[in-house]
């Protein structure tokens, strides 16, 4: 089932989500839903609340051939290292601006089986881990751009943010 994708401007996503207490049949199912959002909306992630769903889970495909289903993520290390890449996101369409954020991390989270999962990860992995993260504590990539790229993007963050209220009355 493709959910619906929750925009800027929708009160969900900042909203810190919940700690998933138990994988059972309906987490299951969740995350399946969210892999198959990601992939017909063509992302390398997704994080429950942009599909309106207030639960500490995200997906992430960077097309290593591995399809991560990360509950509970919890970061264990950063890399004194600092990268500015370009990043986008499914809930903000259309704008892309550069976000600083560590190289190299060390997570650790539970997989859809209940599995214990760590992980270090650099490059688009080590990123797509911290922007979808970042989903979980209502922090969204425009939080994290400098002064002036948030001037650049304000007027369609406002359109967004409109639109996006105008669809949900």
């Amino acid at each position: 089932m493709i959910y619906e994708i929750r925009t800027y401007g929708d009160q969900v996503l900042r909203e810190d989500a919940l700690k998933v207490e138990e994988i059972n049949e309906e987490i299951v199912e969740i995350v399946e839903n969210m892999v198959e959002t990601m992939r017909d909306a063509g992302g390398v992630g997704l994080a429950a609340p942009q599909v309106g769903i207030n639960k500490r889970i995200f997906v992430i495909d960077v097309e290593d051939g591995i399809t991560r289903k990360v509950i509970n993520p919890e970061f264990l290390e950063y890399s004194d290292e600092i990268v500015e890449h370009e990043e986008g996101c499914l809930s903000i369409p259309g704008v892309y601006k550069k976000v600083k954020r560590p190289a190299r991390v060390k997570i650790k989270y539970t997989n859809e089986k209940g599995e214990e999962v760590v992980e270090e990860a650099e490059g688009l992995l080590s990123r797509a881990f911290q922007h979808e993260n970042d989903h979980l504590n209502s922090t969204l990539f425009v939080d994290r751009i400098s002064p002036v790229a948030k001037r650049m993007v304000s007027k369609k963050l406002q359109m967004l943010k409109k639109e996006t209220l105008k669809r949900q009355k």
